[in-house]
């Protein structure tokens, strides 16, 4: 079964479920002695959770013509349900471009399931492009390439609200409902919840649930961490976000490294990754030789690795090794041997 697509445009507030781009290489000097109506087939592809085939059809697809045209379908070959998608084809000159034939294009068309499990259901163009110009432009070593998309959509979905979780479980914490163990930081206590601490930190599961004597206490004395870093991070176990605060330019570099020595320290890997982000934010020659140290302190690599290709540029590098931070490095002897090796090549 097969339709003449007619040229349409998805709407603006459609969904799209998923897509596939690829390429449908035909041998045309063997596959043009086909009869009108045969076709050359592509692999089948998946895009939205449904499969598809192109079908090329050298000759065309109907006598009418005379063999005068190529003909292009694309082939539904799901069986499970109807759906929506969008069909592009071109073809590829030898240059690399695609034709702009007024029957290369777009068709946005419902691919329905059909009873008889013969048929399925097809959309495409009768008339692509005549065999003449693909003769004179797209032929290529006796081969045409054909470029070929699918984008399956949906133009009526239920809207889905976007997750609330880190909210919910943000107010645990705020209400402290439920709380059954409290850290003590400097002056400050935080209550918290042993369950959600131990889903999120493997050091705190081995701490709270393991054979650790924090296992049976019910507060827990904190060291080398201020409030207020244990605030921030303890927000992030909650939500998987900073407070809006820790958003502002204005946060400090030192405030950002004691943050990301807390998450080296709780094993929150994504929070080493944002405060890392924000580190090199700030980087500048002035603060470049303190966020390095500080990277190779945490094992931080990606930083790093900025890090030195900002400290070994000449101009950066002449200015870097005058300021307070530079001591910090000379600390760490790998840093300063892979320094000497840039400098020598």
């Amino acid at each position: 079964m097969s339709k003449r697509a007619k040229m349409s445009e998805p709407d603006a507030k459609t969904t799209i479920l998923g897509s596939s781009v690829f390429q449908f290489r035909v041998d045309y000097e063997q596959s043009k002695q086909l009869p009108i109506g045969k076709a050359v087939r592509s692999d089948v592809v998946s895009a939205g959770g449904h499969l598809w085939r192109v079908d090329f059809f050298p000759r065309g697809e109907t006598d009418e013509d005379n063999g005068e045209y190529t003909s292009i379908f694309l082939s539904h070959m799901s069986k499970s349900c109807s759906v929506k998608a969008v069909f592009e084809a071109f073809m590829m000159g030898g240059n690399s471009k695609l034709s702009t034939s007024l029957n290369a294009g777009r068709t946005l068309e419902t691919f329905e399931i059909l009873g008889d499990k013969d048929f399925v259901d097809t959309w495409g163009w009768t008339r692509f492009i005549k065999r003449t110009s693909v003769q004179e432009n797209f032929l290529t070593e006796g081969h045409i390439t054909l470029v070929c998309a699918v984008m399956v959509i949906d133009d009526n979905p239920i809207p889905v609200p976007p997750s609330d979780i880190g909210t919910h479980i943000g107010r645990l914490l705020d209400e402290t409902d439920g709380t059954d163990v409290a850290f003590i930081v400097d002056d400050k206590t935080f209550p918290a919840h042993r369950a959600v601490l131990a889903a999120r930190s493997p050091v705190f599961k081995a701490e709270l649930f393991g054979s650790m004597a924090e296992a049976t206490m019910s507060s827990i004395t904190l060291h080398d961490i201020t409030p207020a870093t244990f605030k921030t991070m303890l927000r992030f176990i909650y939500t998987d976000e900073l407070p809006a605060e820790d958003e502002h330019q204005d946060s400090s570099t030192e405030k950002i490294q004691n943050l990301l020595a807390a998450a080296d320290r709780y094993a929150l890997d994504r929070l080493k990754f944002i405060c890392a982000r924000k580190l090199w934010d700030k980087v500048s020659v002035y603060t470049v030789a303190t966020i390095l140290a500080c990277a190779e302190t945490y094992n931080c690599q990606e930083l790093k690795k900025k890090c030195m290709d900002f400290f070994v540029q000449e101009e950066n590098f002449k200015e870097a090794i005058f300021t307070d931070g530079y001591a910090s490095v000379l600390k760490f002897p790998l840093i300063v041997a892979e320094l000497k090796r840039r400098f020598r090549t």
